[in-house]
This record gives C-alpha cells, structure tokens and sequence, in this order.
C-alpha cells in the first residue's frame, strides 16, 4: 500500500476542486423534487460545470461509466445510472453522487436527499447516515488510525440496528480518483495504518435500512440491496491535518 502524503499547496488545489464540486451539489439540490427525472440532475450538474474553465466531471468516462453523477433510487445503494426514465415520486430518498477534476485534482462527495415526505424510518436512515460521517470525519486525526474512521461509522449505525455495507468503502484521493488506503465503514478503532497530515480520504457510509448485503444489477453498475431496503449515501473529500480534519467538499 503507497498511501499519497500530498503537501499544503496540494491541498489547496483539492479545496479549490472541492469548492467547485460543492457549487455543483447546490445546483443540483433545488431540482431535487417530485416529478424530476435524475437525467433532470444529470443535465444541472453539467450546466453548472460548464462555467467553471478547466473543471471536467470526473466520473463520466472512468472505467466506460456514463455520467457526471451517480443518482441512486431507495434501495439503490451507489452507481446508479442518471436516466430520462427514472421520474422521482414523493417518499424517494436519492443519492447523489459526484466528482470534479481541476487542476489535475480530484474531489469526491455525496449527498442522499429526501424527495418530499419520507417515513419516519427513512428520515431517521439520513440522519444516523450523516451523523456517522461527521463522527469519522472527527475520527480522522495525526496519529490516530484508519480504523478509528471505520469504527465510527460502524458504531453509530449498527447501535440503531441499521446494515453497514461491506461490498463498497471509501478511499484515498488525490491525483487519481481512487488512491490508497481504502476506508471501509467498519472495522475497530486503533487498528489500521497510522494517520498522517497530508493524507486526503474520501469517507463515504453507505449504509442500509435493512441487511448489509448489496449486488450489482445487469446494467454492471447499479448496486442495490438484496433486501430491497432503503440505502443512504453521504460523501466528503477529508484532509488529515495537524489542525485537525479540514473538509474540503464543504
């Protein structure tokens, strides 16, 4: 494992990329409604893409994958395919997903929105799912382990009965989307590499409302639960610091 250790100006490209991929994210939030179709998304991601110089999408290509974002429905856990067929309905939750390259730096983030009205359980889903991120966010500091990350997450979310998924875990980034370590959202704290500053993570919870367990559809992408409970996603790109985590999606 060659873990990236990327210096202070490094960094602050990622931040700069980070800040554009947040911009995205906020365009796309407002068209986040019943009677949208996630192509709908698709297309306010790329307008707004279109306006930053030298900002591309990072996923749209990688590996064949057809989109700047991944809009995931329910009981879709990540990878789902934006379509001008799949029309949200109040009471879907949707993940989305999303990427930018700039500067020859990648940002990654996540955010799983409630599409109107949601069930109780549902919204309780988010709310753990978020939670959880915060805590491994506060989890990633110099000194500390990779595995006090994971165990954040799998603490939080396992406590209120819900399924961490094993199948897809965060990751190192930088100037490849997918860096190492890998960071799964379970395991023990106090195991693990050791943290240091300079190291960027994308820290993602996937987590289910049901069983843990997920494959992937026909499409080769889509990743559902076998249960067919409701998924919540949550994503950001985390500097490790000697002043602590810094957010670089925020």
């Amino acid at each position: 494992m060659a873990i990236m250790i990327k210096t202070a100006a490094e960094i602050e490209k990622m931040r700069a990329s980070g800040r554009v991929l947040r911009q995205v994210h906020e365009a796309i939030a407002p068209c986040v409604r019943p009677g949208a179709t996630t192509m709908d998304l698709e297309h306010a991601a790329n307008a707004k893409l279109s306006q930053t110089a030298g900002a591309t999408a990072a996923f749209k290509g990688y590996h064949g994958y057809p989109a700047a974002l991944c809009t995931s429905i329910n009981e879709e856990v990540v990878h789902g395919i934006p379509s001008s067929a799949r029309v949200l309905q109040s009471g879907d939750i949707v993940s989305i997903d999303c990427g930018v390259i700039l500067d020859g730096f990648y940002s990654d983030a996540a955010v799983t929105y409630a599409v109107g009205e949601v069930s109780p359980d549902v919204q309780h889903l988010l709310e753990t799912t978020r939670s959880s991120l915060d805590a491994a966010i506060a989890a990633a500091q110099v000194g500390g382990r990779l595995g006090d990350i994971s165990a954040a997450v799998q603490t939080i979310c396992e406590r209120q009965g819900f399924g961490v998924v094993r199948d897809f875990v965060g990751h190192g980034i930088g100037r490849a989307m997918h860096e190492d370590p890998q960071v799964p959202n379970f395991g023990a704290a106090g195991k693990g590499p050791r943290l240091k500053a300079g190291m960027v993570l994308a820290i993602e919870p996937m987590v289910n409302l049901g069983s843990p367990d997920v494959r992937v559809l026909k499409d080769g992408w889509t990743a559902v639960t076998v249960d067919k409970s409701y998924s919540a996603h949550f994503e950001h790109t985390v500097a490790v610091t000697r002043d602590g985590p810094r957010v670089l999606t925020l």
